[in-house]
């Protein structure tokens, strides 16, 4: 028998002095012990990533000493090395293996993988490979919530959003953007999806501001922008016009890229032997991008800033950008462990300079961050943190051009994905 409902009323609900008095005697305050789960995970995020980038800043500032044909040589050999860890400690997986372990694995992401992701990445991107440190960052941050999780014998939806939290743990201490990196955590699964973990939401966030305060604390990174734009004000409604032109070419180029990574995949898939094979001659592509063009080396955290300071033609801009789109292809499909996001608003920042450059009276800094905002919502589906982010990377605080760019670029990508894992079911690619 059903109980009987109470009688309609319209007036407002009167707590009782009673029911208050018992309310703030067990917690008068709304922090429970929930928030400190999110915030001991955040910390430890934190400060493992601060402990990963002084070791990748440490390494990076030898590696980078070798120049010219000598690269020929030294990432080969860097090649060999990442083939030889993967082969002998397994493959760590890359951003795709992530999401789709938050699909169909509830959330759990394994830390048996993270001693090859960490030696691999490292050694990765401190030679010179075209991918930055985001995807090992969220790897072993995601695995340690995982960790937490058992721990606490959580299951379901509980496992799966303190992994999700500890994952914007990782974000937000590259990106040095707690609201921008919790967003990009939980939108990087799936774009028409991102309702099903909106739970999810506040402990990113909670994570997120933990992980950024320890990682500026030890770094000192993420407090100033991490690059100088031109500045720009917000002042007539043209530049709305400006802002949805470089969207569709960031969307173009977008294509573009994408065409250029499943070329790669398509070519190195095939040959033949073991990982390590593969490993060193993307490696050897990879020194030759780099004699040819030094500023493909890298992942472009330092070098855009090449770009923002120098006056390169538009011919070398255009060509930097086709020769950064192969340099991350060979380095992602040819076995070398990263991230592609950084690489790819470099290569967003070269194009839209050259086009700036092509057309008088264009604002250099925003053509380049709406075609940096456009090309990464094109390849990673993320329009809405993609903005959050480059609004803080670019100290940018007119920012709803950028969402423009981003949406556009968002909504002129290809159906399919290049992360695969996006898609929750293969049906969704002929919907």
């Amino acid at each position: 028998m059903l109980p009987k409902k109470p009688p309609a009323t319209n007036q407002t609900q009167r707590w009782t002095f009673a029911q208050l008095f018992g309310l703030v005697k067990r917690n008068p305050l709304m922090i429970s012990q929930w928030v400190i789960c999110w915030v001991v995970v955040g910390i430890a995020g934190g400060l493992f990533a601060a402990l990963y980038w002084n070791v990748l800043e440490l390494l990076t500032h030898q590696l980078q000493k070798v120049e010219g044909f000598s690269l020929l040589i030294v990432m080969p050999l860097a090649g060999l090395v990442v083939g030889l860890v993967i082969h002998f400690l397994g493959n760590p997986g890359e951003i795709a293996v992530i999401v789709d372990n938050i699909h169909f694995r509830g959330g759990r992401l394994d830390a048996g993988k993270n001693p090859s992701m960490i030696l691999a990445s490292l050694i990765s991107i401190s030679a010179g490979g075209s991918a930055g440190p985001e995807a090992p960052l969220v790897q072993v941050t995601g695995s340690f919530g995982t960790w937490v999780a058992d721990r606490l014998k959580l299951q379901g939806e509980d496992l799966r959003t303190i992994s999700l939290a500890a994952m914007a743990a990782g974000f937000t201490a590259l990106f040095g953007a707690p609201l921008g990196g919790a967003m990009f955590a939980l939108e990087i699964l799936h774009h028409q999806h991102i309702v099903e973990y909106y739970e999810a939401l506040m402990p990113a966030i909670v994570s997120s501001c933990a992980s950024y305060l320890v990682f500026a604390a030890i770094t000192h990174l993420g407090i100033a922008p991490t690059w100088h734009f031109p500045q720009y004000h917000l002042d007539k409604i043209d530049d709305f016009a400006i802002a949805i032109m470089f969207g569709i070419i960031g969307a173009v180029a977008g294509w573009i890229f994408m065409g250029i990574f499943r070329g790669c995949d398509y070519l190195l898939a095939r040959i033949p032997g073991p990982i390590y094979v593969r490993t060193t001659l993307a490696g050897l592509g990879l020194g030759t991008l780099a004699v040819l063009l030094p500023l493909t080396r890298y992942f472009g955290h330092e070098e855009l800033e090449s770009v923002l300071a120098t006056n390169f033609t538009a011919v070398f801009l255009l060509t930097l950008a086709l020769g950064k789109m192969a340099a991350i292809s060979i380095t992602v499909t040819g076995g070398w462990r990263g991230g592609f996001i950084i690489p790819l608003f470099f290569t967003g920042a070269c194009i839209g300079k050259a086009v700036a450059v092509l057309i008088p009276g264009l604002n250099p800094g925003l053509a380049m961050i709406c075609t940096m905002a456009a090309i990464n919502a094109a390849v990673t589906r993320t329009p809405i943190s993609t903005t959050l982010l480059l609004s803080k990377l670019a100290n940018l605080s007119p920012f709803t051009p950028i969402l423009f760019a981003s949406l556009i670029g968002f909504f002129l990508a290809p159906k399919v994905p290049l992360i695969a894992a996006q898609l929750k079911s293969q049906r969704e690619v002929t919907e």
